[in-house]
């Protein structure tokens, strides 16, 4: 199962840590990594391409771990945006994935 946990400090997010594998397929053909990857990776590059300040990233095999570190409009926006499809991942896939 994929388990991210969300942080938050001061009503913000702080960290989000991506982390296991969905095991909803075979590995390579999995649907559902692929998804959470796609998302986050995408985000994470958005990211860092609006301001390379804005966060710290450490990317391993089954690990994402993403601190926020400018908590501006913009990066509040993606940020959001990734937990939102993030959460309809785990609506249509609810044993694969799990979000706190």
């Amino acid at each position: 199962m994929i388990k991210i946990k969300i942080d938050e400090k001061n009503k913000k997010i702080a960290r989000i840590t991506v982390s296991g594998h969905a095991n909803f397929a075979e590995l390579g053909e999995d649907i559902v990594c692929a998804s959470v990857s796609s998302i986050v990776i995408t985000t994470v590059n958005a990211l860092i391409k609006l301001d390379e300040n804005s966060v710290e990233y450490l990317e391993k095999d089954g690990l994402v771990d993403l601190k926020i570190l400018n908590n501006n409009k913009p990066t509040e926006i993606l940020v959001l945006n990734m937990i939102e499809l993030l959460k309809e991942l785990e609506n249509q896939y609810p044993k694969n994935i799990k979000i706190k």
